[in-house]
Formats: structure tokens, C-alpha cells, sequence
């Protein structure tokens, strides 16, 4: 039993001591485990003098953080100010777009009502940012014309295949991949995240461990695509790369560290030569530099100040080092920065061409007739140790990660090793940092995908040393982060998509449909009491897709391939795997049998399941129906296999067919036709209807 007075500094900290498990049982937080994830808030709570302490502290905090500087309101109503300012105050406003107006508070307190966007209020010495949102984000229909059944391709960018592109996906063969699903009726072209990574740590490259989600990898950018081939082929030719750059693209799994070190050679032998380059050229570096800002220049200094710290044989991350280099814009900071300003050119350089690059894809998307084109995938979290973390000391928790507890997929929990935003330090802030991260991620797509949304309500956070199993649910505010992201979908006319998969918060769903947010629903995890419910039965606010990155290929959830892999990674004994499969043989009978039913299929041939399986999807009332590369072309292995870290190549994969004709390939272009014609034919349904 938990004592009283730690309970009440539990829910003054957001921590949840009771919660629902993923098997639908009640749960509870342990005392020793509360205590640790308390003091690794910044909240001791050994005795009672402690608990005292912190809690008159954690109730100063969030006293601090409900007067921040943004107030979120509703667009077109009047805007209740009677907490902030009194009757009659005269303020000056500032609306989004520039237009400055004279206001008076009235006599109930209020504002009066004022459209969609960021507005400026300030009132003598007082300002505040009143964030206008609207009552949902963009719908599919209100970003196609009034069609509500699109589909679109699911792709690693990192696993495309063009000539000449040394051994790793880039942004050329993500445009000619959406060329030719454009021409084949998709509509959207899902993608992995591409936040920037670490240029000085090439063995981390899982995409959803980022330094930053609010910059790009500069790894995938295409530099010929805004410099043309010959400025690139000069520069292949001068460092005599040619040899090395053909032996990379042979490998069939994709080597970080050799491709990551000749890809940087070839990005500073082009930054050396951009002085030769255009001034329309140089002009546009210098405005995105410009138009950068402090985010794009606390990042280039955290990148040479990390390659920095390794060549010296100190520590990459930024919380080792010296007290003055902790602090972006210390004196310290802001001399080595000027001491370095060609190495922090070099990396804004390299964030323009690949923020460029994207320009040119969604371009190329959206001039062959896709309605949404990219859809931007954003990772739940950032490596602490990297760029966000270091710009954003005081909106993040240092001291723990982010996880998942116990599940049905992991018995053990999951540690992800990514940081936390603190939701006191997000609201102090007036949400700046999740606010600038949207906006990088919708920049460049036409949508979103936010992975582990429930993270919008609550976290599972660990704190540093401790099992994944020691946690504890830390609660966010979750009706401020989805108005927030209703209003930059209106700002970007943009969808937002949810991953709602593994413990979902009761009611969650339910809320985020409200808001037009589309949850996801997978072929794989349908199956209810050894029944898959019929296409008709499928939710109309979620997205439809085969399977997900971190889940088996069709095919190789067929043929057992993921538990063969656990097996042989001794994350599962020889008993438990043969469970395993009986089970598995008892799920494809039933996705067999509901093919059957829907005269989709005869045999049980698996290549003539897949197809089956994904022209089911598209019967389905789902708004939007994805389908990844991997079932399209009939794939046994799945790029991500959680768990076993390195064991398994896990973003490694890279396909053999180049990107512009792998849609060619009869298997997929036979399975995009069923999937096209399904999809119109659930729009004529609903025309007719």
C-alpha cells in the first residue's frame, strides 16, 4: 500500500499508480519502484520530510507552467482571458499574418473570437501567444476533393536501390519509387523517419534514435538534385571515390559506418566546391541558413562540438562534458563557434541539401497527382545525448527513457533508450520545442505519422540503470498536444496519423478519431476469438495496413519467420517456439478462412493470399489503406526485429530491384491493381450509398 502523502506527490507529478495492463487486468505501481522514478524526476521521496519538500516544489512548478506564455484556445470563439486580465484591458494584437489590431477585454473577461493560427497578444509589459486551433485536424476528404478511400505504399527510404547510389536509400530513388506508384494510383507515400542522426557516431543508426526530429539525415539527401550531376560527379572524381562508392552498392545489407564515411568525404568536397556554385544558389543557402535560426545553429554546434569531443578521446555526449559546453549559448560556446564557423557551415550545408532534396520530392509526389504524397514519420523520441537534448535541457527529462512495460509482444518490457519531454518544462515553454518539431516534420509532407501516440497521454518511463519492468506511467496533456496538431495540419493541410498499437489508454481511440487523427489497424492483429472480422466491420477513422516495420512481412508471419529468428536468438526456448507456431497455424487458417468468405481467394497458395490479403484491405471503410514494400513484392524479412539489437539486421536491408522499376515486378503490379480496384470500388459504394 502506498502511504498516502507519496500517492498525493505521485498524481501531483503526473505519475499514474493504477493502470489497465495490455491483457486488460488491473495494474499497480510498486513503492520502490515509485520512489526511484520520483527522485528521478527530480522529486526525493525517501521519507516523509522528502515527500514534503517535493511536493510543495512540484506544486510551485506546475503552478509556474499554467501561466507559460502560449494560451491555446479555440479559433472563432471568444477567447476567455479573465484569469490572465481584468475587464476593460486594452491590448494590442498581432494576428498570424501580420495584421495588428486594437482590442479591449470585455466585460466577462473575453477576447473576441479570432481565426485559425499563432497570434501575438501584449498587453503592457505582458505578451502571450494565443494558439487558434481548430476543432479537428484535416480530414482525407478535405484533402482530396471529397474522396474518402485512398491508398497509398509504405517504404524504408533507407532500403531503396537506384544507380549510383553508393550502397544506401537517398532521396533520388525516393522520387522515382513516387513516380511510379503516382502513376499507379497511390495517392500517399509513407516513409521511415528521416531526423537527423549523428554524423560523428555512424554505428547508431536505428531512425528512431535521433539526435533531432526537428532537422533531417543528411545521409539520404541526393546532392545532384539541387546541384546538379556534374558538380557531384567532379566531386567523385577528385577523391577517387568511384571504386569504393560501386563496392558499397553490391552489399546486400547496408554498411552505416563505410557508407556513412564516404558520404561525408563526398559532402565536404561539395561544400568546398559550393563557392563555385550559382549565387541563386548560394543566395537560397544563405536564406535557409537565415531561416534556420537558433535550431539549425544549436544543431551545427552540437555536431562539431561532439566530432570534437570523440577526436580528443572524450565522450560524445554533451552531459560529460565540460560545465561550459553544456550550455549551447554559453560565452565558451559562442567563441568556439565563431573559432569554427566553416565546420558549422559544412553541417547547415549539408541540412540544405537535404532539406532541398525533400522540397524536390514532395514536388515530384504531388505533380504526378498524389492528393497527400509524403507522409513524414516521427519517432516518439530523441537520443538525450544528442542535439534536441542539448537545446532542450529544460523541456526534457534527463534522468529517465522512454519504454513500454510488460505486453503481449514483450513479457520483459521495452527500453527504447530515447528521452522524454517533461510536460511542466513543455508548458513553461509555451510548447516550443514540440511545436518547432511538428513543423520540421510537416515541412516537407503532405502527412504525418506520429509512432507510439499514446505517448500524447502517457509514457512509460524508466529512470537511468533501472529494468524496464520498474517504470511507471507519466501523465502529458493531452487535449493541448492534439489542438496543437489540429492546428498544424490546418497550417499545412496536412493528415495525422496515429500508431495506436500495444497498451492503448481506455478511450483514447475514441478521442483521437474526434480530432481526425487516423489510428492504425494491421491485418495481423485483427483477429478476435479465432475470428477476422469482415472488411465491413472494419473502423472508418484508422488506417489499414498489412503489417508495420517492427512487425513479420505477411509472408514471413506465414511461414513462421519471426519465431524462428527469436528462436535462434534465444529470445524464445524450443517449447515456447513450437507454442508458438501451433498458434501461428491456427491464425493463418483464420485469415484464410475469412478470405474464403469474401470469395477473395481458393488455395492456400501464400503468394495468392498475399494478394487476397491486401485486396481485402482495400474492401475495407478504412480512409486510407497502406501497404509497405515488403508485401507488395512478397518479402520473408522484416526490416526491424525488436529486441535482439545488433543479432538481427535490423535497418540494414536493402532491396535488389532499383526503386524506379520494382513496382513493375508482376507480384506488384498484380497487387496494386486488385488493391486500385478495391479502393474504387469502395468509393463508388459510398457515392452510391
Amino acid at each position: 500500500m502506498i502511504p498516502a502523502a507519496l500517492r498525493e506527490l505521485a498524481r501531483e507529478a503526473g505519475i499514474s499508480c493504477d493502470w489497465t495492463d495490455a491483457h486488460g487486468q488491473p495494474a499497480s505501481l510498486g513503492e520502490a519502484a515509485l520512489r526511484a522514478v520520483l527522485a528521478a524526476l527530480g522529486l526525493p521521496a525517501r521519507d516523509p520530510e522528502q515527500i514534503d519538500d517535493s511536493l510543495r516544489r512540484a506544486r510551485q512548478i506546475s503552478k509556474e507552467a499554467e501561466n507559460g506564455p502560449l494560451l491555446i484556445c479555440d479559433a472563432e470563439q471568444p477567447i476567455d482571458l479573465q484569469c490572465r486580465l481584468v475587464a476593460g484591458s486594452h491590448c494590442e494584437l498581432t494576428l498570424e499574418d501580420g495584421q495588428q489590431r486594437q482590442v479591449q477585454i470585455d466585460a466577462r473577461g473575453r477576447l473576441p473570437a479570432l481565426p485559425c493560427g499563432y497570434h501575438q497578444l501584449r498587453c503592457g509589459e505582458r505578451h502571450w501567444t494565443l494558439a487558434c486551433t481548430p476543432r479537428a485536424a484535416l480530414s482525407v476528404p478535405e484533402l482530396t476533393d471529397g474522396r474518402q478511400h485512398i491508398w497509398g505504399i509504405a517504404a524504408q527510404v533507407y532500403s531503396l536501390r537506384r544507380p549510383g547510389d553508393g550502397g544506401l536509400g537517398d532521396t533520388a530513388a525516393l522520387a522515382d519509387l513516387a513516380g511510379v506508384a503516382a502513376d499507379k494510383g497511390a495517392d500517399a507515400l509513407a516513409i521511415s523517419p528521416l531526423h537527423a542522426m549523428f554524423s560523428a557516431r555512424p554505428e547508431q543508426y536505428s531512425p528512431y534514435s535521433p539526435s533531432s526530429r526537428s532537422l533531417f539525415n543528411i545521409l539520404h539527401a541526393a546532392p545532384a538534385q539541387v546541384l546538379g550531376s556534374k558538380a557531384v560527379e567532379q566531386a567523385i572524381s577528385q577523391l577517387g571515390l568511384q571504386d569504393e562508392q560501386d563496392e558499397l552498392e553490391q552489399l546486400e545489407l547496408i554498411d552505416w559506418p563505410a557508407v556513412s564515411a564516404l558520404r561525408l568525404r563526398l559532402l565536404r568536397q561539395l561544400h568546398a566546391d559550393f563557392a563555385k556554385a550559382s549565387p541563386g544558389l548560394q543566395e537560397d543557402f544563405a536564406e535557409f541558413r537565415r531561416a534556420g535560426g537558433q535550431r539549425l545553429e544549436y544543431h551545427c554546434r552540437h555536431e562539431a562540438l561532439q566530432q570534437q569531443a570523440l577526436e580528443q578521446g572524450r565522450s560524445g555526449d554533451w552531459r560529460a562534458w565540460p560545465e561550459p559546453l553544456r550550455d549551447p549559448a554559453s560565452p565558451q560556446v559562442e567563441a568556439f563557434a565563431r573559432e569554427q564557423a566553416a565546420e558549422l557551415e559544412f553541417h547547415a550545408f549539408c541540412q540544405w541539401l537535404i532539406d532541398r532534396c525533400l522540397v524536390r520530392v514532395q514536388s515530384r509526389c504531388r505533380e504526378a497527382g498524389m492528393a497527400i504524397g509524403l507522409i513524414a514519420d516521427m519517432a516518439i523520441g530523441a537520443d538525450i545525448s544528442g542535439s534536441f537534448g542539448w537545446a532542450h535541457q529544460t523541456e526534457l527529462l534527463s534522468q529517465v527513457s522512454i519504454g513500454a512495460p510488460p505486453d503481449l509482444l514483450n513479457r520483459d518490457g521495452q527500453n527504447w533508450g530515447v528521452a522524454a519531454f517533461s510536460p511542466l518544462g513543455l508548458k513553461r515553454s509555451g510548447y516550443r520545442a514540440f511545436i518547432d518539431m511538428l513543423r520540421a516534420n510537416l515541412q516537407h509532407a503532405g502527412g504525418m505519422r506520429i509512432d507510439h501516440i499514446m505517448g500524447l497521454q502517457r509514457l512509460w518511463i524508466i529512470p537511468e540503470g533501472a529494468s524496464a519492468q520498474d517504470g511507471a506511467y507519466l501523465n502529458y496533456p493531452l487535449e493541448d498536444f492534439l489542438r496543437l496538431l489540429a492546428l498544424e495540419s490546418w497550417r499545412h493541410r496536412a493528415l495525422i496519423i496515429g500508431e495506436d498499437l500495444g497498451t492503448v489508454p481506455e478511450g483514447l481511440q475514441d478521442t483521437l478519431a474526434s480530432h481526425n487523427i487516423l489510428g492504425m489497424r494491421v491485418l495481423l492483429f485483427e483477429q478476435q476469438d479465432g475470428e477476422l472480422p469482415a472488411p465491413e466491420q472494419w473502423s472508418n477513422a484508422a488506417l489499414a495496413t498489412t503489417t508495420t516495420h517492427d512487425l513479420p512481412t505477411l509472408a514471413g508471419w506465414q511461414s513462421g519467420r519471426d519465431i524462428a529468428w527469436r528462436e535462434h536468438l534465444g529470445q524464445r526456448s524450443a517449447e515456447q517456439a513450437a507454442a508458438d507456431r501451433q498458434q501461428r497455424t491456427e491464425e493463418v487458417h483464420v485469415l484464410h478462412q475469412a478470405l474464403q468468405r469474401q470469395g477473395l481467394t481458393q488455395g492456400k497458395d501464400p503468394q495468392a493470399q498475399l494478394d487476397a490479403s491486401i485486396q481485402f484491405l482495400g474492401c475495407t471503410p478504412a480512409p486510407l489503406v497502406l501497404v509497405p514494400l515488403e508485401d507488395l513484392l512478397g518479402a520473408t524479412e522484416q526490416p526491424n526485429l525488436p529486441g535482439p539489437g545488433d543479432a538481427h539486421p535490423n535497418w540494414r536491408r536493402r532491396w535488389s530491384q532499383n526503386a524506379a522499376q520494382m513496382l513493375d515486378a508482376a507480384p506488384a503490379k498484380r497487387r496494386l491493381q486488385r488493391l486500385h480496384e478495391a479502393r474504387l470500388t469502395r468509393e463508388r459504394k459510398n457515392l452510391d450509398g
